[in-house]
């Protein structure tokens, strides 16, 4: 799956803006592919998200972190798919919820600017503040996650963690370890 993740499309950048020194590359989901994953509903959509996240983020979340994030409303948006997954941290895992209002915590930014974040092929703040990654809601929350992305240890995400047949077994382990 990493070959696949590195083999994505990487548009060639865009002439630099006045007053930035690096070029902006603008890369968006084919329009077909984003009206299909618009029209997917957003429960299971956030299920198979956490599921993702407590394979390759919790157990890399410190101590200190877990307790921040115990209870509070967080939304993932991918603003080219539009698509959400709203979710939660429970505990020990991330849990998939169903929020009608406005979370705790909204972070917003293209498939392909999280796919550079999630690879660290950049960095939170150049996205912040180049306006390709938006935090809105809880000012603290936003600078947990932040500084949380910041810390996390190279590699930071396994991605072959997320082939089917290792998610299935996963879910299957914890079911039999609660059940």
């Amino acid at each position: 799956m990493q070959d696949q993740l590195e083999r994505l499309p990487v548009p060639a950048p865009s002439p630099a803006r006045p007053g930035m020194s690096k070029p902006v590359v603008s890369y968006r989901l084919p329009e077909a592919l984003a009206e299909l994953l618009s029209k997917l509903p957003p429960y299971p959509a956030s299920w198979l998200f956490v599921q993702g996240l407590n394979r390759l983020l919790a157990p890399q979340l410190p101590d200190d972190v877990r307790r921040s994030l115990e209870g509070r409303s967080l939304r993932l948006r991918l603003l080219d798919a539009g698509i959400a997954f709203d979710f939660e941290w429970q505990g020990t895992v991330f849990v998939a919820e169903r929020y009608a209002d406005v979370p705790d915590l909204c972070i917003a930014a293209s498939v392909h600017d999280l796919m550079l974040l999630a690879r660290r092929q950049e960095d939170p703040d150049t996205l912040f503040f180049s306006r390709r990654l938006s935090l809105e809601g809880d000012t603290e929350l936003g600078l947990l996650f932040k500084n949380t992305l910041d810390a996390i240890e190279l590699p930071p995400f396994d991605l072959q963690a997320l082939g089917p047949r290792r998610v299935l077994a996963h879910l299957r382990d914890r079911g039999a370890r609660e059940g």
